[in-house]
């Protein structure tokens, strides 16, 4: 059974001689070997492929004695990667450049003539040191990410609604498994905490969460931050970065707002999940992944594949379980006790004497309707707490745009549910100066969901 090759190494010397040489030694040892006589196409070529060895001459003909040419090319390709073997090809006179050439970050030199031996342990050794600092790059960038985003704090998710109950539940029941989990509900309503708990309560709990706002990913760079790329995949690429498929590989991945992808990057998604594998940018090599997927939405996924904007069969890999978080205005019961925790807990944060909330302030806190949800009464209680003087918080204390719903507000000639919707959305789109991507937001609708009801009604 032949030895696998490894290693990419590129030569630079103007002496053809010697890079004919070169390749005739170390075609039957590494991978590839590339061979150029102008230095000034080292750094084109090293755009070009990611080489774990340069071998590189120290004198060329413009500056044939001083090495001064060889160490101006050293810098620069160790300002394109600080990373980068470089091995001087020396002439025996040379010695003393090629030793402060390594103070100056070369990893070795060889000495002309060579002995074959000699030649081939160094750029093996060169090779393997070149693979252990990609290792270790690697590394640290999966513990910076593990120190960043694991154990982050999920204390607020609480609640003793039956809807909460039946969320708790749920999670008891699937997480100890890898199902896919699509978590559903409104912003603010606590989906990343449900994916914490799950993680928490799964068999890879003491493995990395990773979590993706794929909201905030532009479609240009979605591959790169989901898989990973290689150095020079792409302009600025000038190292190569691990994906959050390849960091999240042993514990969990949370793709948050997973409706907001475009169809094509639906497709490179769903064939990742169908093989288990990636493939970085710029490379071939297929990196096996293994990960817990749980994925979250405030959209409405099903009416979305209805007007062919979200795919059926990536669905389906998502939605093994579904887990629906009710907004915080069916919680009645819960708004007490998240008032009260929260309450507390900025209470203790700001060094406040602030003991309790008033029963004028309890009733208006659960009549108020919480578009935002938790999140919202989360930011209005450390508001109050920061502002309040009195040891009670009132209802002066907050700050609510609204105690009525939004019907209620609306002056309706009668309750038919068509009649109610357009006077719903003709309010809205008044209140946004007709602007369609905001009240589209606000209804919780897709545009092409508004555009249809605009049209159905006569708006």
């Amino acid at each position: 059974m032949s030895k696998k090759k490894l290693g990419k190494i590129l030569a630079v010397d103007d002496n053809t001689d010697v890079l004919f040489a070169i390749k005739l030694l170390l075609k039957t040892q590494v991978e590839k070997i590339d061979t150029i006589s102008n230095p000034n196409e080292t750094i084109d070529r090293l755009k070009e492929e990611d080489y774990d060895v340069v071998l590189l001459d120290m004198n060329f003909t413009q500056d044939a004695s001083s090495g001064q040419e060889g160490f101006f090319w050293l810098s620069k390709i160790l300002e394109f990667d600080p990373s980068a073997i470089v091995i001087f090809i020396t002439a025996y006179s040379d010695v003393n450049n090629a030793v402060k050439a390594i103070k100056d970050g070369a990893s070795d030199f060889i000495i002309k003539p060579w002995q074959n031996e000699k030649l081939i342990a160094t750029v093996m050794s060169g090779i393997k040191l070149h693979r252990s600092r990609i290792e270790i790059n690697n590394l640290k960038q999966k513990q910076t990410g593990l120190a960043n985003i694991i154990n982050q704090p999920f204390e607020d998710f609480i609640g003793v609604s039956p809807s909460m109950q039946k969320v708790f539940d749920t999670i008891k029941k699937v997480a100890k498994t890898d199902a896919s989990i699509l978590i559903l509900g409104e912003n603010g309503t606590g989906k990343e905490l449900v994916a914490r708990a799950l993680h928490k309560e799964s068999l890879r709990n003491n493995e990395i969460f990773v979590n993706v706002d794929l909201g905030a990913i532009t479609e240009t760079l979605f591959e790169s931050e989901l898989f990973g790329h290689v150095k020079g995949a792409f302009t600025d690429a000038r190292n190569e970065r691990i994906g959050r498929f390849e960091l999240a590989s042993g514990g969990t991945l949370f793709l948050d707002e997973i409706g907001n992808i475009s169809l094509p990057a639906q497709a490179k998604l769903l064939t990742v999940l169908e093989r288990r594998e990636i493939t970085k940018v710029g490379a071939n090599k297929l990196i096996p992944i293994d990960i817990r997927l749980i994925s979250a939405t405030n959209g409405n996924l099903s009416e979305m594949i209805d007007e062919q904007s979200f795919r059926e069969d990536l669905l389906y890999r998502l939605n093994t379980v579904e887990i629906h978080l009710p907004p915080l205005r069916d919680r009645g019961e819960d708004i007490a006790i998240l008032a009260n925790h929260f309450l507390a807990k900025f209470a203790k944060k700001y060094n406040k004497r602030i003991r309790d909330l008033s029963a004028t302030t309890v009733k208006r806190l659960q009549a108020y309707n919480w578009p935002g949800n938790v999140r919202e009464l989360r930011h209005t209680m450390e508001r109050a707490v920061i502002l309040a003087e009195s040891s009670v918080l009132q209802p002066s204390d907050f700050q609510l745009n609204s105690n009525k719903r939004a019907v209620d507000e609306l002056e309706l000639e009668n309750y038919d549910l068509e009649h109610v919707e357009k006077a719903i959305i003709d309010k809205v789109l008044k209140k946004h100066s007709g602007n369609i991507s905001m009240a589209a937001k606000e209804l919780g609708l897709t545009r092409t969901s508004l555009y249809r009801r605009l049209e159905k009604h006569g708006l």
